[in-house]
């Protein structure tokens, strides 16, 4: 697994996709699910990554991150859980190989209406898939632990959520969100928006405009289009999905290689 690095860029949140390599349901078990969510919580702990939100399906996971200064805290995070869950997983079921893509994603949203609208995207992942038909059913997604008000093991940081949704109280959050979720599911259109998990941003033009400017001479080669939803643009991609802002300290190194150094990192 090459071990990725952010580029700096405090201030935003990110929506975060990693899958199991070869799209494999490697965390069909709840067990494996429980085991990365475990490891999650370790890394908020450990780097104080700041969660917004977050879904674990059968082959990939989806996570909502605010970079809030921390420099490091998410891809020393997105390592963690993942290669600790990946060697846990490998001895129990005596194999080896790979266990995630080698890269996970990461897309900019724009706060308030944006990251409303990929919460819910996120949360509405195993109804899209038929597998619930309300993300409350569904135990390892960050609706359930919203609304269920968990006080062990809580992952969501739901001061920072209120600021960046600008909402003024938990209570109002809780009620807006259960209508925003309702709203969506009467909609029926569920369908996959590629737009959260294949562009480098998401937002309005003037968030988008902004970001861009930031990147310098990394968004030379990426491109601003509008995208569904009013007011919606994105920042396409110039490179292979599952690369975007974040990159390989280790490239040039073998596989092997790579996986011992991020042991050693850990």
């Amino acid at each position: 697994m090459g071990r990725a690095k952010l580029f700096h860029m405090p201030g935003y949140a990110w929506h975060l996709t990693h899958r199991c390599h070869d799209r494999r349901f490697l965390l069909k078990f709840s067990r494996d699910k429980r085991r990365w969510l475990h490891w999650l919580f370790q890394a908020k702990k450990r780097y104080k990554l700041v969660i917004l939100g977050y879904t674990v399906t059968s082959n990939h996971i989806h996570l909502l991150v605010y970079d809030n200064g921390e420099k490091h805290a998410v891809p020393r995070s997105m390592l963690l859980a993942a290669s600790r869950t990946a060697r846990e997983y490998n001895i129990r079921k005596m194999r080896s190989g790979a266990f995630w893509e080698d890269h996970y994603h990461a897309t900019a949203i724009e706060a308030e209406t944006h990251l409303q609208r990929a919460l819910v995207y996120v949360d509405l992942n195993m109804v899209r898939a038929g597998v619930v038909d309300h993300p409350g059913e569904w135990p390892f997604g960050g609706y359930a632990e919203f609304m269920n008000q968990r006080q062990r093991y809580r992952l969501i940081d739901r001061s920072v959520l209120l600021q960046l949704l600008g909402v003024s109280n938990d209570e109002l959050l809780k009620s807006a969100y259960d209508s925003w979720i309702r709203e969506r599911l009467s909609r029926g259109s569920l369908g996959r928006e590629a737009m959260w998990t294949e562009s480098i941003a998401v937002g309005e033009d003037k968030f988008i405009k902004g970001l861009k400017k930031r990147l310098g001479i990394r968004a030379n080669t990426r491109e601003i289009a509008q995208a569904e939803g009013e007011g919606s643009y994105i920042l396409r991609e110039g490179e292979s999905p599952y690369e975007g802002i974040f990159r390989g300290e280790n490239e040039g190194l073998s596989n092997k290689d790579k996986f011992r150094k991020t042991l050693n990192d850990l």
